[in-house]
């Protein structure tokens, strides 16, 4: 967009989630430290949880993970409570669209979710090795804030969604668009898709 000269048309309030609650667990050590410099497929991984409130005046809770390298969505779940079934869910699909014995890292805040022993021992389990953002630091993790970003601009903020239903069938699609047909200047016009698998070549 950048590029061609063209500005988005609408903009709404940011409608922050914050699942920070303290030090509620472990607190893993941040690894990336900013450096969102991997090229390399299913290496380095982006998870966090966002909410949208929707017209019936509920909130509906996306969680999700990225790839660094193709910003391909890998896993996203959406639920009507911030819980750890959503997390688990998460886990579980992100699971099956990995390749066998690979050891990612997986990035995320200090979301209460992630320092519980439950969520470490899943990812210790998996072979994941766990990194956190500094505390109070969005920029830490930007990669899956900026695609929560795009979500809400190019989706969901267009849309009146009334329930958690309703939400999960707009996610589940937007996703597959955004991992198929959506492409990127900054990866030279290729969809996440696309991008995957060439590095792979």
């Amino acid at each position: 967009m950048n590029h061609l000269r063209l500005k988005v048309s609408i903009y709404s309030k940011k409608s922050h989630y914050s699942s920070y609650r303290g030090n509620v667990g472990r607190v893993a050590p941040n690894i990336l430290k900013q450096k969102f410099n991997e090229h390399r497929a299913y290496h380095v991984l982006h998870t966090d949880i966002t909410q949208f409130k929707l017209t019936n005046h509920q909130f509906g809770y996306i969680s999700a993970v990225i790839d660094e390298a193709s910003n391909e969505v890998l896993a996203a779940q959406v639920s009507a409570s911030p819980n750890q079934v959503l997390i688990k869910q998460t886990i579980a699909e992100l699971k099956t669209r990995l390749p066998s014995g690979g050891r990612p890292i997986l990035h995320s805040d200090q979301g209460w979710h992630y320092q519980l022993p439950y969520y470490r021992n899943a990812l210790t389990k998996a072979h994941f090795q766990q990194s956190m953002s500094r505390k109070g630091n969005c920029l830490d993790n930007a990669p899956i804030e900026s695609f929560f970003n795009l979500l809400k601009r190019e989706c969901l903020k267009r849309l009146q969604i009334s329930s958690i239903k309703q939400l999960q069938d707009v996610v589940h699609k937007y996703v597959h668009w955004f991992n198929y047909e959506r492409i990127s200047l900054n990866k030279n016009g290729l969809t996440p898709i696309e991008y995957r698998n060439q590095s792979a070549n």
